[in-house]
């Protein structure tokens, strides 16, 4: 069983702010998935092949074909603030 203390310490990790109800939710959902994985270390995996995905994938990606981008004037139409035609934005600090 994942303790809260286990929990806390991966919740300051990921910089999570958790009510103590979602702590103790957390750390039930926790030792859950610890058992499972418990459970899969179990079987006999020999001359299985590790896999990235379940199923094979295939065509996964579109063709990279060059095409005409959005012209700069419909680009920039939105932007709140445009300077030499490009975006503006504030400088690191100042947002």
């Amino acid at each position: 069983m994942i303790e809260r203390d286990q929990v806390l310490h991966v919740a300051r990790l990921a910089r999570l702010r958790l009510t103590d109800d979602e702590v103790d939710r957390m750390a039930g959902e926790m030792s859950k998935i610890l058992e499972h994985v418990e459970k899969m270390s179990e079987l006999d995996l020999d001359g299985v092949e590790p896999t990235s995905h379940v199923v094979e994938l295939q065509n996964v990606l579109r063709e990279d074909a060059p095409r005409g981008s959005l012209p700069r004037a419909q680009a920039l139409d939105p932007a709140p603030d445009v300077a030499q035609g490009g975006f503006r934005v504030p400088s690191p600090g100042q947002g």
